[in-house]
């Protein structure tokens, strides 16, 4: 469980660090779709991504780029929109692992 933590003041600095965090987690595209929308994301082309997002709805990978944009703009809501980049990216991974072991299941048991 995370610690309650009194919160401090957001900075450009800050939020890059969560963003990177949230970037490591989805590591390397994998597949073409990804490619692209990561290489819309890191270009600053934000609006792009969110049209990636919006029309792949059960792409948690999509999903958690289709966030980030919004985080790096120092609003209020900036918490929530990392946190759902998070939880999109957490499901992303795990979504990949559950497909990777079921195959490494499958090809033992042939």
């Amino acid at each position: 469980m995370v610690a309650t933590q009194t919160p401090t003041e957001l900075t450009s600095e800050k939020v890059n660090q969560a963003v990177n965090a949230i970037l490591d987690v989805l590591g390397t595209p994998q597949n073409d779709l990804h490619t692209e929308v990561l290489s819309a994301f890191r270009r600053g082309d934000y609006q792009t991504v969110k049209r990636f997002a919006a029309t792949n709805l059960n792409d948690y990978y999509c999903k958690a780029l289709g966030y980030l944009g919004g985080a790096l703009k120092l609003t209020p809501n900036t918490d929530t929109i990392l946190a759902e980049s998070a939880r999109s990216a957490a499901e992303f991974v795990r979504e990949k692992t559950l497909k990777q072991l079921g195959a490494e299941i499958a090809n033992a048991l042939n």
